[in-house]
C-alpha cells in the first residue's frame, strides 16, 4: 500500500501537509514495523533446528559394508527413517582404520544433516596408536548416541588342556612363550586386548596378526592358534563345541553367555577391552539436533527388533546420553592409551 496518492493536493485545492505529530506518528510506526519484522527474522533463525531434518539424512560408516558398524547403521537406519520423517541414507567410506569416513564427517557442514556411524576404535584407540590423523575426534567430533557395546570373549581351542579360564591362566604361566594368541592385526582392540591378558594375568604369548578377526577364528578352529579375543564371530562354534568359551573381557556378564565369568571376576580387576559402536556429528551441531536424534536412537535400541540384531553380532545395546557416551569414550581411551605405551605397540 502507498500513501503517496492521498497526500497529492487535488487541482484548485492549496498545498496538503500533514501535521508535524501526525508525521512523527508515522515514522514511529514505520520504526516500530521494522523492528516486529526483525525480530521476527531473528526468532526464525535462532528456532531453526526445530525444523530439522527438512531434506535426507546422510550416515557415513567408516567400515566396510557386512562390518559389525555397517549391521547397526543399517539396522538403525530405517526406524530412524520414520521417526524423523526424512530419509536415512547409509554410506560405506571404509578404509585407514576408519580414520577416512571419521575425517569426512569431521570436515562435514555441522547441520545435523551428515552423521558418522563408528566403531569406539576410531575415537579411543587410533588417537593413541598414530602419530598423526587427519583429524582430532575430540574437538572436530560431538557424540551422540551410544549403539552396542562391543564385548570380546576370550575363546580357545577345543583341545586346549585348560577347561576354564584358571587352568588356562595356570598352563600358560607354566608354558611360557608356548601358547598363541591371534588378532585382526596389529593394534586392533583384539591385540590390544591380547596384550592387557598378557599386562594383568603376567603371562607370555606369541602374538599372530591376521587381517581381520575372520582369518584368525579359521585358524583357530584348525588349531593353528590357541586362543584369542572374539568379537562375537566364533559365538555358534563354542555352542557346538568346536572351541571353548573361557572368559568375557569386560565388567560385566554377556547376556549371551551368562554362565561365563567376566576376567574382572577372576582376579584381572577393571579389565576391560571392550568399545562401544556410535553416531557422532561434526563439532557445533545444535544441540537441539543432537538431543532429538539421541532420544529417537535410545528408543529405537529398546526395541525387539534391534535386540535380536545386537544378539547376531554378539553385542550389548547400550542407550545413554551424549555426555555419558563421551565419558565412556574417554575411559575407555585412558585405557587403550595406557597398554598401548607400556607394550610399544605400532600400527601395521
Amino acid at each position: 500500500m502507498s500513501f503517496s496518492s492521498s497526500l497529492q493536493p487535488k487541482a484548485g485545492m492549496t498545498d496538503f501537509r500533514l501535521p508535524v505529530r501526525r508525521r512523527a506518528l508515522l515514522r514511529q510506526g514505520a520504526g516500530v514495523a521494522a523492528a516486529v519484522l526483525g525480530g521476527i527474522s531473528m526468532a526464525h533463525a535462532q528456532s531453526a533446528p526445530s525444523t530439522w531434518p527438512a531434506k535426507p539424512v546422510h550416515v557415513i560408516v567408516n567400515f566396510p559394508p557386512g562390518s559389525s558398524p555397517d549391521v547397526v547403521a543399517r539396522a538403525i537406519s530405517v526406524p530412524l527413517q520414520e521417526a524423523l520423517g526424512q530419509p536415512v541414507i547409509v554410506e560405506n567410506r571404509a578404509g585407514a582404520s576408519g580414520m577416512i569416513g571419521g575425517e569426512a564427517v569431521a570436515k562435514a557442514p555441522a547441520d545435523g544433516y551428515t552423521l558418522l556411524m563408528t566403531a569406539g576404535s576410531v575415537t579411543a584407540i587410533n588417537p593413541a596408536l598414530f602419530a598423526k590423523m587427519p583429524f582430532d575426534p575430540a574437538k572436530d567430533l560431538v557424540p551422540v548416541a551410544a549403539t552396542v557395546r562391543i564385548l570380546l570373549f576370550l575363546v580357545a581351542r577345543g583341545d586346549l588342556p585348560a577347561r576354564n579360564v584358571r587352568e588356562f591362566l595356570a598352563y600358560a604361566k607354566a608354558n611360557p612363550a608356548k601358547l598363541s594368541y591371534g588378532s585382526s592385526g596389529n593394534g586392533t582392540g583384539l591385540h590390544l586386548a591380547g596384550e592387557m591378558l598378557k599386562s594383568q594375568a603376567g603371562i607370555f604369548a606369541v602374538h599372530v596378526p591376521y587381517r581381520g578377526a575372520s582369518p584368525a577364528l579359521q585358524d583357530l578352529l584348525a588349531g593353528q592358534i590357541d586362543f584369542y579375543f572374539d568379537p562375537g564371530i566364533a559365538l555358534n562354534h563354542v555352542r557346538a563345541g568346536r572351541l571353548r568359551m573361557l572368559a568375557v573381557g569386560g565388567l560385566q556378564r554377556s547376556s549371551l553367555f551368562p554362565e561365563a565369568p567376566t576376567l574382572d571376576e577372576m582376579g584381572l580387576k577393571g579389565f576391560d577391552a571392550g568399545t562401544t559402536h556410535g553416531f557422532y556429528a561434526p563439532a557445533g551441531t545444535p544441540a537441539e539436533v543432537v538431543a532429538r536424534l539421541n532420544r529417537e536412537i535410545n528408543t529405537i535400541l529398546a526395541s525387539a527388533q534391534f535386540k535380536r540384531t545386537s544378539t547376531s553380532i554378539g553385542a550389548e545395546p547400550t542407550p545413554m546420553a551424549p555426555a555419558a557416551y563421551g565419558a565412556l569414550t574417554r575411559d575407555d581411551a585412558r585405557r587403550f592409551t595406557a597398554i598401548i605405551r607400556e607394550r610399544h605397540i605400532v600400527a601395521d
